[in-house]
C-alpha cells in the first residue's frame, strides 16, 4: 500500500499534530505520550473538525455527539526515524 511522509520522529514533540494530504485527502497524525491521540478535554481523548465542530474519539474515530458517524482511521508506521501515514 502507498505510504505518505509525515515528518522525521525527532520533528514531533509531545503533542504535535500534523496534516497529510493524500489525494484528495487531508490526515491528520497526532502524537501523545509516544502514541498518535487527540486533544484532550475530559477523561476521553477527542479532536475537534476545525470546520465543523464536531468532536471525535481518536481510538475509536466515532463523533462524540451521533456515534453513527465514524472517520475513517489510518495506519501510521515508524521506519527509523521517518513517520509514514498508511493510504
Amino acid at each position: 500500500m502507498p505510504e505518505c511522509f509525515v515528518a522525521k520522529a525527532s520533528e514531533m514533540q509531545d503533542g504535535d499534530r500534523r496534516i497529510v494530504v493524500a489525494g484528495n485527502a487531508e490526515i491528520g497524525v497526532f502524537y501523545k505520550d509516544g502514541t498518535y491521540q487527540g486533544q484532550t478535554f475530559s477523561d476521553e481523548v477527542h479532536f475537534v473538525c476545525p470546520w465543523h465542530g464536531y468532536e471525535y474519539e481518536l481510538q475509536t474515530g466515532e463523533c462524540v455527539g451521533d456515534r453513527r458517524l465514524r472517520l475513517k482511521k489510518f495506519d501510521v508506521v515508524r521506519r527509523g526515524e521517518d513517520i509514514f501515514v498508511v493510504v
